[in-house]
């Protein structure tokens, strides 16, 4: 055969906790290791997509630690060496379903041509939806954002940072989660940033999972963007 397509899309294995915390759970774990691979007599490609995060709630307060990194050539070239860690709390201090947050977020990414990026603020939240099997989130705040880019000279700017998440269970059987983040700059015309991660879940056993997850980012201002599907597992446990 002059053409011989392997495609191992499906290289994929996730072990992933939700912080869905309860008055007996304390510590969250999500470990994810995913990738694909494609290649025949003339082209190959391959991704791997890493990432890890720890989060531990004590009284009123909710802390979170997530570290990803994205990696992947194409006919040996490199087309994504993406890393980014972020530090994040929530406070529930005030209201009900309503707390306030901070981050502290570094990046840097070869595919949307990042050298480093550092984004720091705080802001507020509110649940409109609050139930075990239904969850719906708006929150918004400032961010301080100090980039080097590789074809640009570096800068500083404030972001309003808009964030919509979302989960839904369908008796205990399908899952479906987002996260979308719209970041405008204040100073600066035409100058966005866009991420979103969705995920479809179909539960083979109580604590397993089949997941699919959609990874899509904009940086406008590089007129840069990607976008990333995985196929995988899912194991989640609380404790």
């Amino acid at each position: 055969m002059k053409i011989l397509p392997l495609l191992l899309f499906l290289l994929a294995f996730s072990i992933e906790t939700r912080a869905q915390y309860t008055d007996t759970t304390n510590y969250h774990l999500n470990l994810i290791s995913a990738g694909s691979i494609n290649k025949t007599n003339n082209e190959q490609a391959y991704l791997l997509n890493n990432s890890l995060n720890v989060g531990i709630k004590k009284k009123s307060i909710v802390l979170n630690s997530n570290t990803s990194w994205l990696y992947g050539k194409q006919n040996s070239n490199l087309s994504n060496n993406d890393f980014s860690s972020t530090m994040n709390f929530n406070l529930y201090k005030t209201f009900p379903h309503f707390y306030y947050w901070g981050l502290v977020n570094y990046n840097t990414s070869y595919s949307l041509k990042i050298k480093n990026q550092l984004l720091a603020g705080g802001g507020i939240a509110y649940n409109f939806i609050d139930k075990p099997n239904a969850y719906l989130n708006i929150s918004n705040g400032i961010l301080f954002d100090k980039s080097s880019l590789v074809e640009m000279a570096s800068y500083t700017t404030l972001r309003n940072s808009l964030r919509l998440q979302f989960h839904f269970g369908f008796k205990d059987l399908v899952t479906f989660d987002g996260s979308n983040f719209l970041q405008n700059s204040y100073s600066r015309e035409g100058d966005y940033i866009i991420r979103s991660v969705t995920t479809l879940g179909l539960k083979i056993r109580k604590w397993i999972s089949l997941t699919t997850a959609l990874n899509y980012n904009k940086f406008n201002i590089t007129t840069r963007e990607n976008l990333n599907l995985t196929y995988g597992l899912s194991i989640d446990k609380y404790f």
